[in-house]
């Protein structure tokens, strides 16, 4: 049996305890995980070194799938009134998660005069899918932009300048033309690749920005699919396919996008510089990273996830939640998950701190997609964003496999479009 004083140690344990565990806030973190890379282990080490410095926060990660996976996980948890604080979810998902009442902005917890200046710390590019109505729906965190990735070694055995990627597009098929090996019965090697699943509309935005033209409003209640320079765009892709013969036919698969640039499958590659780190690593010959060859002028959409707050949160949950997403996306942690994943850092200041100069002074490539933001345009988001992007992801791959003319295929999409859009035009 303890005696009267051990038994009075224990009890001011067993208090001091309950009060420290009192005092713990927990947050739920929604985190997608197929993105590309060994992201989690970046995720962990972020979140094991903030609990260290606030060791009253307590965050627990869930790897919720990809983007979809992790938007589904969120509203469904969001109805049972079991919501996540926080999540990192596409910068697309803005209008419908606000349409849900699923978040809240971050206007109203920043309220501080240091809190406003990390609120426009971000690049205005990103937060064109950030802000909506005169308020901050969602923080910049792992956001990207379209590049073009070439192999100079196949440019230097066709005769190209290694160090000269396309600058336009009657350039970049000129390439395509001369990269492109057959034999008697298959093409062994392809001049240029664009995926067309995943994240179809996205990719195509890289041929429309470049054309001149917005796929949207900024209230997201309209879109012109059937614009011509939006059917002058498609047309372009589909003839790299279906009358160049430069370009893979039909459907091309956004995963094994990079694998196929790997194995020397391609020789150009348009995708996310998210991929940037797991190209450094893989490829095994030199490779350049370029802006996307213009048409009428530069430009590409920005693209990834933002964090969110959900609103059947406490109010400790999200202060909690906002001060975890400040630590995160300050410049030296800016800095350094650009440098381990490939994304953009998300703030000017990131690319001062002495971590990142001497990252791009070793690795220039990494700088691209930062030059190509004062080009950049928002990502197609409106409201009911998934059926709308769905119906011009459905006419992009009918052009694709020649299905529809591409004038007929964004034709359709925009009819359906705007069926989908009607209630929300006022």
């Amino acid at each position: 049996m303890l005696n009267p004083i051990k038994k009075a140690l224990v009890a001011i344990a067993l208090i001091a305890a309950g009060i420290a565990q009192a005092q713990t806030t927990e947050i739920s973190f929604y985190y997608p995980v197929a993105v590309g890379g060994p992201i989690t282990k970046f995720i962990d080490g972020f979140v094991a070194d903030f609990q260290k410095e606030n060791p009253g926060i307590k965050v627990n990660s869930i790897y919720s799938g990809t983007y979809q996976e992790s938007l589904v996980k969120a509203l469904t948890a969001h109805k049972s009134g079991t919501p996540p604080v926080t999540s990192v979810l596409l910068s697309t998902d803005m209008y419908t998660l606000i349409d849900d009442d699923a978040i809240v902005p971050f206007d109203g917890l920043a309220s501080s005069a240091e809190d406003q200046a990390w609120l426009n710390s971000f690049y205005p590019a990103f937060m064109a899918n950030s802000r909506t109505g005169g308020k901050t729906w969602g923080i910049p965190f792992q956001r990207s932009t379209i590049v073009l990735y070439w192999n100079k070694e196949l440019f230097k055995e066709a005769g190209l300048d290694p160090n000269r990627p396309p600058a336009n597009w009657k350039e970049m098929a000129e390439y395509a033309q001369k990269l492109t090996k057959r034999d008697a019965n298959n093409t062994t090697q392809w001049g240029v690749q664009i995926p067309s699943t995943g994240f179809p509309y996205w990719l195509f935005q890289g041929l429309t920005t470049p054309n001149g033209v917005e796929l949207m409003n900024a209230a997201g209640t309209e879109t012109y699919f059937d614009n011509p320079a939006v059917i002058e765009a498609l047309k372009y892709w589909v003839d790299l396919s279906r009358a160049q013969k430069v370009h893979p036919p039909g459907v091309v698969e956004w995963g094994t996008t990079p694998k196929d640039f790997f194995e020397k499958k391609v020789a150009m590659i348009v995708t996310t510089t998210g991929n940037l780190s797991n190209i450094k690593a893989n490829a095994k010959f030199d490779f350049g990273v370029a802006m996307l060859p213009a048409s009428k002028r530069r430009g590409s959409p920005t693209g990834g996830g933002n964090f969110y707050l959900f609103k059947k949160s406490t109010p400790q949950q999200q202060q909690a939640a906002f001060k975890f997403i400040k630590w995160i996306t300050s410049p030296e942690r800016a800095a350094q998950w650009g440098i381990d994943t490939g994304y953009v850092a998300v703030r000017p200041d990131a690319w001062n701190t002495p971590v990142m100069k001497k990252y791009i002074e070793g690795f220039p490539p990494a700088a691209v997609a930062r030059d190509q933001l004062q080009y950049a345009v928002a990502e197609l988001s409106t409201h009911e964003n998934q059926r709308v992007t769905k119906a011009l992801n459905d006419g992009l791959q009918a052009a694709l496999t020649g299905a529809k003319t591409p004038e007929q295929a964004m034709k359709d999409a925009q009819a359906e479009a705007a069926r989908i859009l009607r209630p929300y035009k006022r």
